[in-house]
């Protein structure tokens, strides 16, 4: 049985060619970017650019796909890349291991990208990520806050204009506004509210975040399937 079968008898061999032939690059790779990196790669994407200057810490085993005890400590595109080699060999993969501002955001497109998935939590690197997508023509989905909540099914794919109660969005909306950039931001947002803890730590769990990266994996998918 070859490994994407079952995705080809879903979506047919041309479709998933093409599929095939993007180039998604992912920026963050906590509880929302890794699955995404992995979702991806389970359906056949074969170039992939990660970008992540963390490492891993023992917080993140509670959300991220890719954290173990025995990895606390190593980078986490080191970690990663090596995951998604061990689910497809042939994958190309870019590493960036920065932490990406105004300065060195050309670093992000250094190279043809298809898709960006923003899934880090800088604003002032989402509003430069959201400039330099709309310049270049790039497909941008942009992830807004996950922590705080705990409804996965209030997530859903928007548009930024079309979103409430996040707060992050709302910073987005505004530089939007300021800036007359007239288009469509697809982001992913939830419209639960979020849960006041009273802690300086945004408290966060392994079923909210993750349905969040599945989802800017399926919106990627199906963008390519209804092209014409």
């Amino acid at each position: 049985m070859q490994q994407l079968e079952r995705f080809e008898l879903l979506v047919g061999k041309e479709k998933l060619n093409k599929i095939s032939d993007i180039t998604v690059l992912i920026i963050g790779l906590g509880g929302v970017g890794s699955y995404a990196v992995e979702s991806l790669v389970r359906c056949g994407i074969k170039k992939i650019i990660i970008v992540d200057k963390d490492v891993i810490d023992i917080t993140n085993l509670n959300r991220q796909l890719m954290t173990l005890h025995s990895n606390i400590g190593h980078n986490k595109v080191d970690v990663i890349e090596s995951r998604i080699k061990d689910i497809n060999e042939n994958i190309q993969i870019k590493k960036i291991n920065e932490f990406i501002n105004k300065e060195n955001i050309n670093l992000l497109f250094e190279e043809k990208i298809d898709y960006l998935i923003d899934a880090c939590d800088t604003i002032e690197t989402k509003k430069e990520i959201i400039r330099q997508c709309v310049n270049n023509n790039i497909k941008l989905i942009s992830c807004m806050g996950t922590g705080k909540r705990l409804d996965p099914s209030k997530l859903k794919i928007t548009e930024l204009k079309k979103t409430s109660y996040d707060p992050i969005a709302k910073i987005l909306r505004k530089m939007v506004r300021d800036e007359k950039i007239k288009q469509k931001i697809t982001v992913i947002c939830s419209e639960e509210q979020p849960i006041n803890t009273n802690s300086k730590i945004i408290p966060s769990n392994s079923f909210v975040p993750a349905s969040a990266g599945l989802l800017c994996t399926g919106y990627i998918i199906n963008d390519i399937l209804k092209e014409e």
